[in-house]
């Protein structure tokens, strides 16, 4: 998803002398790749293999934008998440630093874990506690990085709530802003989760959403500061009910809202943040200073741009 959106902002720039790395697995994001223009592409275990038996192969690479990654927040194959997401980026990010290529890599706001208020770059990693596999393993590479003396040569983005195009292949990890319109087009409601704490109300639960747009473009850009090194917050620093979020996609597509509050399931009642912000003052002080696309603007542009009529992006002009 985010990669993706990282090419198609870079063909808008004029950029297509690019390698696409990844798993063509059996869902249908190998049409996210359709309408981009790119160089090359290889899959993501010959690029392992390549880095690793034949370092110097690809010595013409001057930037590397490292998305890959198992994003579920609920897989809880260890093994696997420790191969996938922390090894693979290990070995990447030191192919990378050895030779001199700008290194970007997805970290998460997964990693802050139960925080609701504070979420800055600069709390000491120690004092953190992700609540799921996938946040711990993040978490464990921006340590790694911290410790190995790589983090201030690349750059490390915790990415908060990102919704937009391109998202249809990730299941149930799929913005609620998909979920949602496909469950109002067929039901004509939608469902929310019950609050269980008395100073949040039933839909006011909070989040720090932002546009797949604004997160290319603020992630393209930190990679080309060459002073701008570090943990990095992504996201808009406001936040945002999921009620704000429903009234949005009732609005985009033409409909007066139609909410059902439903009983949480057990397991998450535990895990559940009722509320995450970015600091996003540092990505400001790097001279990051385009405005951020309002959350009624994006989902609009979403819904109506994407959803509705069934493309991607770069399928604009059709």
């Amino acid at each position: 998803m985010i990669g993706s959106a990282i090419v198609w902002h870079l063909n808008h720039l004029g950029q297509d002398q690019i390698l696409i790395a990844d798993r063509m697995d059996r869902t249908e994001k190998w049409r996210n790749l359709a309408p981009l223009r790119f160089l090359d592409y290889l899959d993501a275990d010959d690029l392992l293999q390549t880095i690793q038996e034949h370092p110097g192969q690809l010595h013409d690479i001057e930037t590397i934008f490292h998305l890959g990654a198992c994003s579920s927040t609920t897989e809880t194959d260890s093994a696997y998440m420790m191969r996938n997401n922390f090894d693979y980026t290990k070995a990447l990010a030191h192919w990378a630093v050895e030779r001199g290529s700008r290194f970007v890599y997805a970290s998460s706001a997964a990693t802050y874990g139960a925080l609701e208020t504070g979420l800055r770059e600069d709390l000491p990693s120690g004092s953190l506690r992700p609540l799921n596999l996938y946040g711990y393993v993040k978490h464990l590479f921006d340590q790694y990085a911290e410790s190995a003396g790589l983090l201030d040569r690349i750059v490390s983005l915790k990415y908060f709530n990102i919704f937009g195009p391109n998202e249809d292949h990730k299941g149930e990890m799929r913005s609620v802003v998909h979920k949602a319109f496909h469950q109002i087009r067929e039901t004509g409601k939608l469902q929310l989760f019950q609050s269980y704490r008395p100073e949040f109300a039933d839909g006011c639960q909070q989040r720090d959403f932002l546009y797949l747009k604004d997160a290319a473009a603020m992630t393209v850009y930190l990679a080309g500061q060459a002073e701008a090194n570090g943990i990095f917050n992504i996201g808009s620093g406001t936040p945002h009910t999921w009620l704000e979020l429903a009234d949005a996609t009732f609005a985009a597509l033409g409909r007066e809202p139609q909410i059902e509050f439903i009983p949480m399931p057990e397991a998450l009642r535990e895990k559940y943040q009722y509320r995450t912000c970015a600091t996003i003052a540092k990505l400001r002080a790097a001279g990051y200073d385009a405005p951020i696309t309002s959350l009624t603007d994006a989902v609009s542009d979403y819904v109506r741009g994407y959803l509705s009529p069934g493309l991607r992006l770069g399928d604009e002009s059709k």
